[in-house]
């Protein structure tokens, strides 16, 4: 019998091909958040048990747009900017278990295969995307600065339907980057029974979180957000009814597994 390896799928005689090498994972990008408030009752129909909603500011949403280059241990990614380069866009509530706040990303996508391997791992429901966010720059008229007066345009789109875009004018320095996405995410990781009708192969809650993680100065401004219907999407249901704030930040996070829940 054969001897095969590989972290995911594909597995062959060398590993080589699997979609994604084994953890942990690094990232360095940059975050471009818009938190917002919903209308509750959205928040929580996507909230399956044993999940409740938070039990403060529940209707609280952030919607991310991230410019990543991440690698894996070697870093070998990093000089074939392929496979390190990718950009994401998703949107996290909070939700509680057992008494304790945790985030929760509920709509994802990624324009990367490997980043929805990841995804796979991790209990993230990435989906294919186009994504866009302005880049900053310290030189020329051709990027805007982090600081106050910068300007951030980001867009999101998929299946040929534009579902997102945000226009990020920055203020002031801020000491957080917002608060929806600052818990350790509570995910649920599935995969139906190959077998009709039967129990699921896996389904199983699970924590995860930032192995270590640093970052630049916060800033924080004003966000003009709209959110568009899909025949294939449901990101409008979670509609702005109230503006919070809006963040930029440039963080560096490694990723290194998680623990079950439930």
């Amino acid at each position: 019998m054969a001897t095969v390896r590989g972290f995911l799928h594909p597995k062959t005689a060398t590993g080589r091909s699997s979609l994604i090498p084994s953890p942990p994972w690094h990232y360095s990008g940059d975050l471009l958040t818009v938190e917002y408030r919903t209308d509750p009752a959205r928040v929580a129909e996507l909230l399956p048990a044993p999940l409740s909603p938070a039990p403060d500011d529940p209707g609280a949403v952030a919607l991310i747009w991230a410019d990543w280059q991440s690698c894996s241990e070697s870093g070998e990614e990093l000089l074939d900017p392929v496979r390190a380069q990718y950009k994401e866009c998703f949107a996290v509530v909070r939700c509680s278990f057992e008494g304790r706040t945790y985030s929760r990303c509920v709509h994802i996508w990624v324009d990367k295969d490997f980043a929805i391997a990841r995804g796979l791992h991790q209990g993230y429901p990435k989906k294919l995307g186009s994504i866009h966010q302005t880049r900053p720059h310290p030189y020329g008229r051709a990027a805007p600065r982090i600081a106050a007066g910068g300007r951030f345009g980001a867009t999101l789109a998929a299946a040929d339907r534009r579902l997102a875009e945000a226009v990020v004018t920055l203020h002031e320095p801020s000491e957080t980057n917002g608060f929806v996405n600052g818990h350790p995410m509570a995910h649920h990781r599935f995969l139906p029974s190959i077998e009709p009708g039967g129990a699921p192969a896996l389904d199983e809650l699970i924590e995860s979180g930032a192995s270590s993680f640093e970052a630049g100065p916060a800033w924080k401004g004003e966000a003009d957000l709209r959110l568009f219907d899909s025949p294939t999407e449901e990101l409008s249901r979670l509609a702005v009814e109230e503006p919070i704030a809006a963040y930029y930040r440039q963080v560096g996070v490694v990723w290194n597994g998680g623990r079950r829940l439930a």
